[in-house]
């Protein structure tokens, strides 16, 4: 592990002007996903700046009724809040279905969203990785790709985002809040993360050196009655091979108003739009939720070992759908 200087923020200011005076520099939050990149050899910056102490770790509801949530809010915290217990359960859900108990204790809400693919090619330094390393190639198309993108890739990449978080957040139109040279700013989450094109190595949209310092959600009545559902390979302490973030809403047995997004389809957190379109208006139904499904999945493209993801996806919105439904009955 190449050695490094280590810098402790007091302040967003100095956090930024201290990143951004190195050459090479990342900011260090629980580093739960950092480190083992450092470890491994797929990240060497000459310098971590810690910014766990500076006063964004809170979880507030806002004048607007929106509720906003501190970036060094730690994912164990999250998860237990009665403010998003109550008016956002898929996010604690989501959450609560991430890693381990110890990690979530540690990890932020901040690395949360900013953590890195777990592709085995971008992991291992001896292979090919177009993400890792541009122009070098992207092996997992024609090697092991069983939990790679079926929807938004390109033939740079098929990589995968790993953040159960995000895909809640991406269902109910979240906005990160930014800090960097021109202050704070927000952003849709629909707009922070970028597919990859041909450029995979640039996993968001904002300048170097921004500073995600929290997350906004807006107020949503829809929300309250969500749910997040994951399918992995294992019970427990295991990446999703496909989630459901979703609720409905429905009067007299027909959808007026839907949200929907898939995790572990594609780099970014998926937001289902022609799923949610499909579903307006239609009787509450399995026909009705299968055929929205098959809606959004007719774009998908996957390959020989993932092709799975899209029965999986079908049958997991149905059945995510369907439950939020017979809840609501």
């Amino acid at each position: 592990m190449k050695q490094f200087g280590y810098a402790r923020a007091e302040s967003v200011e100095q956090a930024l002007n201290t990143l951004t005076s190195t050459s090479s520099a990342r900011y260090l939050g629980g580093g739960t996903n950092l480190i083992d990149l450092m470890k491994l050899g797929v990240l060497s910056p000459d310098l971590l700046v810690d910014v766990r102490a500076l006063p964004l770790d809170q979880i507030t509801e806002q004048p607007d009724g929106s509720v906003r949530i501190g970036a060094a809010v730690t994912n164990s915290d999250l998860a237990v809040d009665p403010l998003i217990r109550q008016r956002f359960p898929a996010v604690s859900q989501a959450v609560l279905a991430g890693a381990s108990g110890q990690l979530r204790n540690v990890a932020t809400v901040g690395g949360n969203l900013m953590q890195q693919t777990r592709c085995s090619y971008f992991m291992d330094v001896s292979k090919p990785c177009n993400r890792r390393a541009p122009g070098t190639g992207c092996p997992a198309r024609t090697g092991e790709h069983h939990n790679h993108a079926i929807l938004g890739a390109s033939e740079h990449c098929i990589a995968t985002s790993p953040s159960d978080l995000a895909v809640p957040l991406a269902a109910f139109d979240a906005q990160l809040v930014l800090h960097g040279s021109d202050g704070e700013s927000t952003v849709p989450i629909s707009e922070f993360y970028r597919l990859p094109g041909d450029q995979p190595d640039q996993l968001t949209t904002v300048a170097d050196g921004t500073l995600v310092v929290g997350v906004l959600l807006p107020a949503s009545d829809l929300a309250g009655r969500s749910r997040y559902r994951k399918v992995r390979e294992r019970a427990s302490y295991a990446f999703a091979i496909g989630s459901v973030a979703a609720a409905i809403s429905v009067t007299d047995g027909v959808i007026g108003d839907a949200r929907l997004a898939w995790g572990a389809v594609a780099a970014v957190p998926w937001r289902a739009r022609l799923a949610e379109r499909a579903l307006i208006g239609q009787p509450a139904s399995t026909a009705s939720f299968r055929a929205a499904a098959q809606a959004e999945l007719a774009h998908a493209e996957p390959l020989t070992g993932n092709s799975y993801k899209v029965e999986l996806l079908s049958n997991l919105t149905v059945e995510v759908l369907t439950e939020l439904v017979e809840a609501s009955a």
